[in-house]
């Protein structure tokens, strides 16, 4: 059998575009995740290019876990309330704990988004 030849992946006519906070990122991974998993090729349906793919922010994600620099209820919280397309909101009683972890998730991500390119 012969060895699968590899095409690289076009260069988009697009401008790339940053993302301008770490929120925008993750709302936008958890959308390209659940059109990936409804079986649509998230990268070929957005109006605006980005400076990566969704997997490049799940790398980033998990090496933080792997790392310990965010823990298993971190994730729980950025998918339940990425999910449901906004963050916990600090002010309501039921979801201060998740508003603290959302914001130290989401805060330990900065630095290697930035030193990809991804966050301006």
């Amino acid at each position: 059998m012969k060895n699968p030849k590899f095409a690289p992946r076009p260069i988009p006519e697009r401008q790339i575009e940053p993302f301008t906070d770490v929120e925008q990122v993750w709302f936008w991974f958890i959308h390209n995740q659940e059109m990936r998993h409804d079986g649509a090729r998230p990268e070929r349906l957005l109006d605006i290019a980005r400076p990566c793919d969704p997997d490049d922010i799940y790398v980033i994600v998990m090496t933080l876990r792997r790392i310990g620099k965010i823990a298993h209820h971190h994730l729980q919280v950025l998918f339940e309330f990425g999910r449901s397309g906004r963050p916990p909101d600090s002010r309501a009683r039921e979801e201060e704990i998740a508003a603290r972890l959302w914001d130290e998730a989401l805060d330990r991500m900065i630095t290697p988004l930035k030193a990809k390119g991804i966050l301006e």
